[in-house]
């Protein structure tokens, strides 16, 4: 475990999953968490609460991050309490939502994220981290078979890796650092539950081919430990789970 104590860690889509598990790690390892979430409040009050119980503070940053507006309102409540970000994790994703335009994929795995580290990097001081958390089936979209109904998701969150490392050199200017870390599918996420309507033996096939599927707890402890390691260079990917298919 890292120590990161005196450090601000900002967490997209903080409110459950594997946001809500790399929020509690963090503060497990000292730092001040900033909670985003879209609406689920009272989830991300539990999550406050467990970052609270480590004696960390915890900032409640509501705010959907494909709207500009209500992103730079949590620019602003992060400089009014912090005036610091240290961590930038970029953990929101999604793109299989039935009630989305044609074009939300993109603005959420790629417009988005952009936006999030061109609003932040003013905050964050020499010796930050933005990790950027994908999926093997999108880190390799084009290099090997993706599922159909994840294909959209794939090539959206694909884009926005490769938009990323093309800011390094303007983040390594800055001296911060953008460290990728890749999952395989990750047990008891929405996700695979979601893909698994269309192909119902798709868990346990990906299961058995792989030996073992990654828990929540092992990919956020892996997000984690990317961020904390300072002997990482910019630009490196941390592969949890087989890469295999």
């Amino acid at each position: 475990m890292s120590d990161f104590r005196n450090q601000v860690a900002l967490v997209t889509g903080a409110s459950r999953g594997i946001g809500a598990s790399i929020a509690q790690i963090l503060a497990e390892g000292g730092a001040d968490v900033v909670i985003n979430y879209r609406s689920k409040s009272h989830r991300a009050l539990e999550v406050a609460d467990v970052v609270r119980a480590n004696g960390c503070q915890a900032l409640l940053a509501q705010a959907d991050i494909t709207n500009e507006s209500e992103m730079r309102q949590m620019v602003n409540l992060v400089e009014k309490q912090f005036g610091k970000l240290n961590l930038l994790i970029l953990n929101a994703s999604g793109g299989m939502e039935k009630d989305k335009a044609a074009d939300y994929a993109m603005q959420l795995n790629l417009t988005a994220q952009l936006r999030a580290v061109d609003i932040f990097l003013p905050l964050m001081p020499e010796g930050g981290c933005i990790v950027f958390v994908t999926s093997h089936l999108a880190h390799f979209y084009s290099q090997k078979p993706v599922y159909p109904i994840y294909e959209t998701v794939a090539k959206s969150k694909k884009a926005g890796e490769e938009a990323l490392r093309a800011r390094i050199p303007q983040l390594a200017a800055r001296g911060i650092k953008l460290v990728v870390v890749s999952g395989d599918l990750i047990e008891g996420t929405i996700t695979p539950k979601l893909m698994q309507r269309q192909d119902p033996d798709l868990i346990e096939s990906r299961r058995k081919s792989a030996g073992f599927l990654p828990s929540v707890e092992d990919f956020a402890r892996a997000i984690v430990n990317a961020a904390g390691d300072r002997n990482l260079e910019s630009g490196t990917t941390i592969f949890v789970g087989s890469t295999e298919w």
